[in-house]
């Protein structure tokens, strides 16, 4: 019994104290470099104020500038500025297309469109609303925020587009 316990105690020793070649190494992981995994969607935006004339239509193209990143899968969002919050004096901002109602009973919308590098702004109004009977506070210093937003990002984390302070968590 005395040689069992003896030889296993060897070989308990030898077994826990023996070393070998390190294994191939492996793969590998992703690290967001390769844009597959670990990648931080981060939306981007930029602002213009922009005039509303009668002579470009009461429209407006706004190139998006070269150092925003684009991809055919990308979302554009366009707010317009519509106040300030009387309490804190924080900046408050409205998805478009915005309606608005003129003192004559009226109504157009602030709205836009866009193509793959550029954002058009305009006006918008039923025929029969004459867009030159519009206020000058309607038409001139208008103050417009474009963000561009990864789709997947907004997918897969279930953003409300509508509510402006979600979106721009997401914006640098």
């Amino acid at each position: 019994m005395k040689r069992l316990l003896s030889a296993l105690s060897v070989f308990a020793i030898l077994l826990t104290s023996c070393t070998g070649e390190q294994g191939p190494p492996g793969f590998d992981g992703r690290d967001g470099q390769d844009g597959l995994n670990g990648v931080n969607f981060v939306g981007q935006s930029f602002e213009r104020t922009i005039d509303f004339l009668p002579e470009n239509n009461y429209e407006e193209y706004i190139v998006i500038p070269n150092s925003i990143e684009l991809l055919d899968t990308d979302m554009t969002l366009a707010y317009i500025l519509w106040e300030q919050d009387p309490n804190t004096g924080n900046d408050v901002w409205r998805l478009i297309p915005q309606i608005v109602y003129t003192d004559s009973g009226d109504q157009f919308q602030y709205n836009y469109d866009y193509s793959f590098d550029e954002v058009r702004l305009f006006i918008d109004a039923p025929n029969n609303v004459d867009l030159n009977t519009l206020s000058t506070g309607a038409t001139l210093n208008q103050t417009f925020r474009i963000v561009i937003l990864p789709v997947d990002f907004i997918n897969s984390n279930n953003i409300d587009v509508t509510n402006y302070n979600q979106v721009i968590d997401y914006v640098q």
